[in-house]
């Protein structure tokens, strides 16, 4: 494979560094893509108002999917082209599993635009602030729940991941990025990879026409799912794990590495 039609790269911990930032020469990568006739495509577990930001600084058009795979966002227009939020009885009933799994935690919901955080979901962003809603109960708020966001003070995500999958038995897709404490519930069978496969599937893409790029286990299924996929030398252990492929740290521009070579 030396001409993929969609680079898909994760943000956090693969395209960008650890200060939050995009480098020129990942940009000057993206963009040698963009001539060869590729489409760039952020898969992400950031909301569209965050990966606007940074599509914005990448030279970055088209779509964005975001949310582990809730949405599918279009850049062009500002419009979420494709939702699938959890049911809200489904999420109820996988809050109060977890609640028991993992006492003492809080709970806040990604609506797609904004964030309803309960008081004891106590996590801030300071750039994503503005968008912050405090509500007693991210249920009785009256919209969609696209992620559902897991938080606890004494316990690792993966020790959460581990209980919160024994718990919920199928009930919900558990996954994490790598935040600490913190867990990201989405709709049952809801992942990057299948919103990626939705999205091929509209353009008439296959897989093997597709480089993947990732490093937390929220990304697992996508590098599965390309033709190539790339876990990243600061990867998870189950990435790492799962993966064949290598490339370097975000650090070290690990993804433009990549494309350097197979867009020349």
């Amino acid at each position: 494979m030396t001409s993929p039609r969609i680079v898909a790269t994760d943000l956090d911990g693969t395209l960008l560094t650890s200060t939050g930032t995009i480098t020129p020469r990942t940009t000057n990568a993206l963009r040698r893509a963009r001539e060869a006739g590729a489409e760039i495509v952020f898969v992400t577990a950031r909301p569209p108002r965050t990966a606007r930001t940074i599509a914005g600084l990448a030279g970055v058009t088209g779509t964005v999917i975001c949310s582990n795979g809730a949405i599918v966002y279009d850049l062009a227009t500002d419009e979420i082209i494709r939702s699938l939020p959890l049911e809200p009885a489904a999420a109820r009933k996988v809050a109060t599993l977890l609640a028991a799994a993992l006492p003492g935690i809080g709970l806040a919901a990604e609506t797609g635009r904004n964030v309803l955080t309960e008081p004891a979901y106590t996590r801030r962003v300071t750039h994503d602030l503005a968008y912050h809603r405090e509500v007693s109960s991210v249920f009785e708020a009256g919209e969609p729940i696209v992620k559902l966001l897991v938080l606890s003070k004494t316990h690792t995500a993966d020790e959460m991941y581990t209980a919160a999958v024994a718990a919920i038995e199928g009930q919900a897709e558990v996954t994490h990025s790598g935040v600490t404490g913190v867990l990201e519930i989405s709709a049952p069978g809801v992942t990057k990879a299948g919103a990626l496969d939705w999205l091929c599937q509209e353009r008439g893409i296959a897989p093997e026409e597709v480089v993947a790029f990732g490093d937390m286990p929220n990304d697992v299924a996508v590098l599965a799912f390309a033709g190539r996929g790339y876990a990243m030398a600061n990867a998870h252990h189950l990435v790492l794990a799962a993966t064949e492929h290598r490339t370097l740290s975000n650090d070290e521009d690990g993804v433009a590495a990549v494309l350097e070579r197979l867009y020349g």
